[in-house]
């Protein structure tokens, strides 16, 4: 498990490709044995993976502010383009 995984399911998810379902599942299976890669900071994938495995919880809501938080602390960032239909 490294920052990458985690920021590709975030924007897969920001992107609809895979639904709020999908991504707790995703982070519920990555919970069992998480394999954290050498030189990762252990600290914020474990704290991102245990929000998004409760994400579809009344008690942890995946909001924007969380999603970003997430991204940053990951090292990444977040860029919003809005398209017209």
């Amino acid at each position: 498990m490294t920052h990458q995984t985690i920021l590709q399911k975030l924007n897969e998810y920001l992107n609809h490709e895979i639904t709020l379902a999908q991504l707790v599942d995703w982070a519920e299976t990555a919970l069992i044995e998480p394999d954290i890669a050498p030189r990762e900071d252990a600290d914020a994938i474990m704290d991102a993976l245990m929000y998004l495995a409760a994400a579809d919880s009344r008690g942890f809501p995946l909001t924007w502010d969380i999603v970003t938080s997430f991204v940053e602390r990951l090292g990444g960032s977040v860029r919003v383009s809005v398209e017209s239909a």
